[in-house]
């Protein structure tokens, strides 16, 4: 069966902030159906390469499709982009030209049933977005104490309400487990009728948010990814971020910032004793966002925001 990711958000911003030229090499670590790698592949066409990856099966059987125009131009390959230093080691390339991660989580995760990403419809509790992935949003919900759960809840969906909902949960399963995403939602929006707004987000968006978080482990893997990314550029290339929600675009923003200032020794130290250095410089001082024309085409990118450094 044929599967529809979203449309590419940024596209254009995109391919200009990773200056896409021919016979270069890129990397998608994101690639989903395949929107920006379409792209990339036309620009750096005659001779560029991308590599593909995604953690999604669904994702890379889509961006096949996509992308089959382009022949052996294109690499695409299951796997995490935390793996990215092995994927380019099994692929025998040392140094790429460009990177995008796109942290989104695409339309048709959003939109199978089977996913359990969204409580628009009733699906099982899951929210891995690899699907052999041993623990599941149900997992958490069923098995972590209280305090677990609100910890996740609190640091991952910057809930306040963190406390009373992972209470309700673990009262709620001492009765029956809680096994769809309806059945949460509505558990969550009964314990905060009384301090939710009206004409806000629904009250279950922030800790369905921190549960997929903690079930793909997002924030340590795109830490320990631009780390790897970073390393893995020519001088000269460019790693594009596009982030969807705060946490992620403030470990963005930090981890550029910190590979730009390079020492970070106290400025009274009379020599560099930490021996870190300049690794890159950061070409969106405020981060680039989508203009009125794609958000009139695509509400879904509104909280989209892109970061771009270049390797020195």
């Amino acid at each position: 069966m044929k599967v529809s990711f979203h449309t590419p958000v940024l596209l254009k911003e995109v391919v200009d902030s990773l200056n896409v030229r021919p016979g270069r090499t890129y990397v998608d670590g994101t690639v989903g159906g395949g929107g920006h790698a379409f792209e990339i592949l036309k620009e750096s066409d005659p001779g560029g390469m991308l590599i593909g990856i995604d953690v999604d099966s669904d994702a890379i059987r889509a961006s096949r499709d996509r992308l089959k125009e382009f022949g052996k131009r294109a690499f695409l390959i299951q796997d995490n982009f935390s793996n990215l230093r092995s994927v380019l080691d099994d692929l025998h390339v040392e140094r790429v030209d460009g990177i995008l991660f796109d942290l989104g989580v695409s339309s048709h995760q959003l939109t199978s049933q089977s996913r359990g990403f969204s409580f628009s419809s009733t699906a099982p509790l899951d929210m891995r977005m690899n699907q052999s992935a041993e623990r599941s949003a149900y997992d958490l919900v069923n098995d972590l104490s209280e305090q677990q759960l609100a910890k996740i809840i609190r640091e991952y969906g910057e809930e306040v309400r963190a406390r009373r909902v992972a209470r309700a949960i673990v009262v709620r399963r001492k009765v029956t487990p809680i096994r769809t995403t309806s059945e949460l939602a509505q558990l969550i929006a009964d314990v905060t009728r009384h301090q939710a707004r009206r004409g806000k987000i629904h009250p279950a968006t922030k800790t369905f948010q921190a549960l997929r978080i903690a079930v793909n482990d997002e924030l340590t893997r795109l830490h320990d990814s631009i780390n790897t990314g970073v390393d893995m550029l020519q001088s000269g290339g460019r790693f594009a971020i596009i982030s969807f929600h705060s946490l992620e675009d403030r470990i963005v923003k930090n981890m550029f910032r910190t590979f730009e200032k390079g020492c970070i020794c106290p400025r009274d130290f009379p020599v560099c004793t930490c021996g870190q250095e300049k690794k890159v410089r950061v070409l969106t001082k405020k981060p680039i966002t989508p203009k009125a024309g794609e958000l009139a085409v695509n509400p879904r990118a509104r909280s989209a925001k892109l970061r771009t450094a270049e390797r020195i």
